[in-house]
């Protein structure tokens, strides 16, 4: 079952990154590169969730394991195989498009802050959204993930290149649509807000195990 899964982690967040290659490194301008990279997510979590659970993210991978919903063994082969996904898109959005040329975040200190808030924010809807007793067997979650990474986007792209994924992170420095001295950035404050994210679920709901 395990190599199902990760297969299905691969191809989401192949798909994911794919289209944020093929969106930014194209004009990379106005509403359409946020709408598209929401709307991937959205339908590859519909397409994977019953499956891998439709992580596609690190950062997600780890805020379940805190919270309980995700073997703790299979932590480090979803990491490698949604890595391998992104790596693997980035390569063919750089061939379809071009190869990127990002600069450095302006400021370090407001891109780590705005990857964690978001990345926090894109977990904690996935906990109470897909995971929640309260919510459980609902048909949105899909749309309510897509959306919260649409509103990151919107609201901090361009402060901090709008990963919230540190899978995403580096297939975006392999393709250059984030300059790769400040993927450290990403890694870590995205990872930092899935922890986050897992820790305050198990706070506020300490019934549902």
């Amino acid at each position: 079952m395990l190599p199902k899964k990760l297969v299905c982690e691969a191809i989401g967040t192949f798909f994911l990154v794919l289209t944020i290659g093929c969106t930014v490194l194209g004009d990379g301008k106005g509403v359409i590169p946020p709408l598209a990279i929401g709307s991937a997510l959205m339908v590859m979590v519909y397409a994977g969730g019953h499956l891998s659970g439709g992580h596609y993210n690190p950062a997600v991978t780890l805020a379940l394991t805190v919270r309980g919903r995700h073997p703790k063994a299979e932590v480090v082969p979803y990491w490698v195989a949604q890595v391998i996904g992104a790596v693997a898109a980035a390569a063919v959005a750089v061939f379809l498009r071009k190869q990127g040329a990002a600069e450095p975040p302006a400021d370090i200190a407001k891109a780590a802050l705005a990857e964690f808030l978001f990345t926090f924010a894109l977990a904690y809807v996935v906990l109470n959204a897909a995971t929640a007793k309260g919510t459980a067997g609902n048909s949105f979650y899909g749309l309510a993930i897509g959306f919260t990474v649409l509103t990151g986007a919107f609201a901090v792209g361009d402060i901090s290149g709008g990963a919230f994924n540190p899978a995403v992170a580096i297939g975006a420095g392999v393709m250059g649509a984030i300059n790769l001295s400040s993927i450290y950035i990403h890694i870590v404050a995205d990872l930092l807000g899935g922890l986050a994210a897992g820790a305050v679920f198990k706070f506020l709901n300490p019934e549902d195990k």
